[in-house]
């Protein structure tokens, strides 16, 4: 993108967000995502996370499991209809959760690109913003990190958290096209906070069933296609697949999560916008809190008792 593109996108951001406010009495939460914002949309990337090849699905489960055996699937109804549609292993794969588990820990960050200090300084920052409640942290290392980022061509992107362990390590685990010291703070928050959360193991929050069934599929093929060149199966991959709820470990659908994208009016059924995250917002940092407790939090540990006082159910 341009020097002169880039600015043409802010001011038509700038323009839309002002009348909006203007017209709406100032309120922060109502956001206009209709048509009349597709113009700046489009040119706005959004994140397309990345998958494993196929044959290390199952490779991938396992190693979740063992990192943190509560990323283990469920058995509930879904389980049990995937289970009619795939095989055992593969069904195992595609319902277990990539969260690293509650040890705090420190993961080393490196890049692909030469990249002055500042600029390295000012990503790491951000993706630290989850460390204020979560106990993972990250640190930049001169050697090969953990987590590796790409400022090339591909737009945005990460693999999702336990994951990156099989990404070979010649390439990056997440990408951030065209980061510089001159983009904006707000595209900080946006998108780098959104990536790390990815990289924690976070999905998608717009997939989640409730805001799903809210969306037109032929509406967002024809959004997605005008504002993003996206096909029918990468709509179906990245917006209109719902998540299992078995593999969800959250909160409530939040359609202003930093893990939520913003889908506009005119793609919904109801005709309202989904407002998505522009920053992560205190049920973020709740839940980040619940998966990765820092030191000093309190963890829920079972009850204890003599095996004498337990009560006896008659059913």
């Amino acid at each position: 993108m341009s020097a002169y593109e880039k600015h043409l996108r802010d001011t038509l951001a700038e323009i839309a967000n002002i009348a909006h406010t203007v017209g709406n009495g100032g309120g922060q939460n109502n956001r206009d995502l209709s048509d009349a914002t597709d113009v700046a949309a489009a040119t706005e990337m959004v994140c397309t996370p990345r998958v494993l090849p196929s044959r290390l699905l199952i490779k991938a489960a396992q190693t979740a499991r063992t990192i943190n055996p509560v990323n283990a699937p469920g058995m509930g109804p879904v389980a049990d209809i995937a289970s009619d549609l795939i095989s055992e292993p593969l069904r195992i794969a595609v319902l277990t959760a990539k969260y690293w588990g509650p040890t705090p820990r420190q993961m080393t960050v490196s890049f692909m690109e030469s990249t002055p200090s500042n600029l390295r300084a000012r990503i790491i920052s951000h993706m630290n913003a989850w460390n204020s409640r979560a106990c993972i942290s990250f640190v930049e290392t001169q050697g090969t990190g953990d987590v590796r980022i790409s400022r090339g061509s591909g737009g945005y992107w990460s693999y999702l958290g336990t994951d990156i362990l099989h990404i070979p390590k010649n390439r990056q685990t997440m990408n951030l096209q065209g980061f510089t010291m001159n983009t904006s703070e707000s595209e900080y928050h946006r998108v780098v906070r959104h990536e790390t959360g990815h990289t924690l193991g976070f999905p998608h929050e717009h997939m989640r069933k409730e805001l799903v069934a809210r969306i037109d599929p032929q509406k967002a093929y024809d959004y997605f296609l005008r504002t993003q060149g996206w096909d029918r199966q990468t709509v179906d991959q990245q917006v209109l697949t719902a998540l299992d709820d078995s593999t969800i470990m959250g909160t409530p659908p939040d359609q202003t999560s930093i893990m939520c994208y913003q889908l506009p009016s005119s793609i919904t059924r109801d005709g309202q916008p989904i407002l998505g995250g522009t920053d992560i917002n205190q049920t973020d940092y709740g839940f980040a809190a619940k998966i990765y407790p820092k030191v000093g939090h309190q963890i829920v540990t079972a009850d204890e008792w003599p095996e004498s006082e337990d009560v006896e159910v008659g059913v």
